[in-house]
Order: C-alpha cells, then sequence, then structure tokens
C-alpha cells in the first residue's frame, strides 16, 4: 500500500499523520490520537458506537477512511466536554435522566445527539428515534435516551 499524508483537525488540534488507504477513521482516532472514546462495535456501520462529527455531520468512523478526512474537522466525544471538564447539555442530560448503563454506545449517542440537536434545537419524540435509529443500546430501553434529548433541548445545545 502506498501511504498518503493527510491534515485534518481533530477536537480543533491541527493533526498531522502518514497513513494507508485503507486505515479507517476510527482506527486513526483511537490508534494514532489516542482518543479511545471513539468505540468499535459492529466494524459495520450498523451500531452507532464509532459516531464522531465530520465537518459537523454525525458519521459512522468506521465506515469512513482516514484519507478522507483530509482536510476536514473531527470531532469526537473527548473534545464534547469543556476544556475544564463540564459536561455538555447532552452528556449531563445523559446523566440526569440514566440515558446510559454500560457506557458501550454513549460516546456514539452522545455525538449523534450532539448533531440532531443543532439541527433541530426541539425535537418531537418521533424525530429524535428516527435521528437515533442508528444508535443502537443494549442496557437502557431507550426512554431515558429519549428523556436526555428532551432535557438537552430545554438547557440548550449552546453548551452541548
Amino acid at each position: 500500500m502506498h501511504e498518503r499524508p493527510i491534515h485534518l483537525s481533530v477536537n480543533g488540534i491541527p493533526v498531522e499523520s502518514i497513513v494507508e488507504p485503507r486505515l479507517t477513521l476510527a482506527d486513526f482516532l483511537r490508534e494514532r490520537c489516542g482518543l479511545t472514546g471513539t468505540h468499535l462495535g459492529c466494524e459495520h456501520g450498523s451500531c452507532g458506537a464509532c459516531t464522531v462529527l465530520l465537518d459537523g455531520a454525525a458519521v459512522r468512523s468506521c465506515l469512513v477512511f482516514a484519507v478522507q478526512a483530509e482536510g476536514a474537522e473531527v470531532s469526537t466525544v473527548e473534545g464534547v466536554a469543556s476544556p475544564g471538564g463540564e459536561l455538555s447539555a447532552v452528556q449531563a442530560a445523559l446523566r440526569d435522566c440514566h440515558g446510559l448503563q454500560c457506557g458501550f454506545c454513549t460516546p456514539g449517542f452522545v455525538m449523534s445527539i450532539t448533531a440532531l440537536l443543532r439541527d433541530n434545537p426541539d425535537p418531537t419524540d418521533e424525530q429524535i428515534r428516527e435521528g437515533l435509529s442508528g444508535n443502537f443500546c443494549r442496557c437502557t430501553g431507550y426512554q431515558g435516551i429519549i428523556n436526555a434529548v428532551h432535557q438537552a433541548a430545554e438547557t440548550g445545545v449552546a453548551q452541548a
């Protein structure tokens, strides 16, 4: 394989690396950037655990090659809280509403909810279910997650 240089921003920090074209963005974030909050579940794009924001759009990082992120801004769950460690509105709402249990799916939900609320600041239950339909949780039963989205929406995505 012919390795290629890439330049991108990850959570606001410029990153340069040389990668093989087949390296996924998920593996790049985990292995090269040390950002292990991006979880790998199915590695087929079905579970949503690896969701990150790529130029603001929620994407499954297991389905995107790192070279495709050339020049892009990537946001991961590690970049959602404030620099001082204060939880975002989404993270706090998931905690307050018991929208997480084992936590494996939580980073993907945080990123998907953040994008959902940015695009639709006051979603209905049906819009939340549709917006999060690509994220699977095997623990919560989803009602706590839906409640958390409503709470985060009330709090405001300015803090998300």
